[in-house]
């Protein structure tokens, strides 16, 4: 007898993991692998969760309506050109199920969020990694692997999990050079903790054309990781085949009605703003002065390089014996460096102040490592 088989390129997928949020024998958790807010969700938003437990029998708006005008109206927009969805990861396979398939090439950068490799490899997509310079996005690698086959091209546009942003005249040349027939995805999840003169998260390419669609999230700036909602702007086109195929229920009630209000808490973002630019740079300034590299961030995030695998793995290690859950990035073919989240300031004190006793301690193995 033979068990049922998948398609042979299923199993060369590697499985997505998430932020871990426990280390066994350890009772207090400093969770900073994951980049959530570092103020948890909107008063507003809970109250909102909490109101509508009574209705949890009832089905969701199909087309979350109420959602896509409260996002309409915040960042003015058509609401007719969105669609929402179980997070932004839910729209990345259908973008990649639409437009890719057995025979289509997909472009994503060297160090691209992992979900595009797993989505296009699902499709049935050839996925090509293009090199990075100085771990930010290279336009003209990207556009030296494009062939007849390539059929979309994805950037994060600033990426996790480097923290880069792409300046907006490149991101304007490639679209302007890649073949009108190519799929653009700009994927703005951390747009809002952008504060860079001029950065515009991929609305304006939408608008120019037919072919760029933007992604968007409410799991980092606005807390609801838990919830699951993420959203996309894009040509009426898109939207429409995107609404053809994914979950007819896909956002559920609570997440809708915790969305809609969360948009409307006053003061959040301007908060949670002013909070990180602090805080990102107080923590990058601690760990420089420590000998640790710090790249560049318009995240909410750090990423911190400690020049050799062998050094990052025992930086983690000791983090984590001390309850401080951080990212190895190995998975991102950075195995020498560690994504921090910017927490409370609390949490960014102890993690500058546990990664001060650490260095002490191993200041002068950096050149024996491995």
């Amino acid at each position: 007898m033979t068990a049922p088989a998948p398609r042979p390129e299923i199993l060369n997928i590697q499985a997505y993991v998430a932020g871990e949020a426990k280390v066994q024998g350890v009772n207090r958790i400093l969770k900073l692998s994951s980049n959530e807010g570092a103020f948890g969700p909107p008063e507003a938003a809970q109250e909102a969760f909490r109101q509508v437990a009574a209705d949890i029998h009832r089905y969701p708006d199909g087309g979350s309506a109420a959602l896509r005008q409260a996002i309409g109206a915040r960042f003015g927009l058509d609401p007719e050109r969105i669609v929402c969805g179980t997070g932004s990861d839910e729209l990345i396979q259908h973008i990649c199920h639409i437009y890719g398939g057995p025979g289509a090439d997909l472009i994503m950068t060297m160090h691209g969020f992992t979900m595009y490799q797993i989505a296009g490899t699902y499709a049935g997509c050839r996925v090509l990694k293009v090199p990075e310079r100085n771990l930010t996005a290279d336009v003209d690698n990207i556009l030296a692997a494009v062939s007849p086959a390539t059929r979309i091209v994805f950037i994060a546009n600033p990426n996790n999990p480097t923290g880069s942003l792409l300046a907006m005249d490149e991101l304007e040349r490639l679209r302007r050079e890649l073949p009108p027939e190519v799929l653009l995805v700009v994927d703005a999840a951390y747009a809002e903790y952008v504060t860079e003169p001029g950065y515009d998260p991929g609305t304006a390419l939408v608008e120019a054309g037919e072919n760029t669609i933007m992604l968007r999230t409410f799991s980092k700036m606005f807390g609801m990781g838990g919830m699951r909602v993420g959203w996309a702007y894009g040509p009426p086109a898109v939207i429409d085949v995107i609404n053809r195929v994914r979950g007819v229920f896909n956002v559920n009630l609570a997440a809708q009605a915790a969305a809609v209000a969360a948009l409307a808490e006053p003061g959040w973002v301007e908060r949670s703003v002013a909070h990180n630019v602090e805080w990102r740079t107080r923590l990058s300034a601690a760990l420089e002065a420590l000998g640790i590299k710090v790249w560049p961030s318009h995240c909410n995030f750090i990423l911190a390089d400690f020049v050799t695998a062998a050094r990052a793995r025992r930086a983690d290690a000791f983090l984590r014996g001390r309850g401080i859950i951080v990212r190895g990035m190995a998975a991102y073919d950075l195995p020498h460096c560690l994504r921090i989240t910017v927490g409370t300031a609390d949490e960014c004190t102890v993690v500058a102040d546990t990664l001060a006793t650490f260095m002490s301690a191993h200041r002068d193995d950096g050149e024996t490592d491995g």
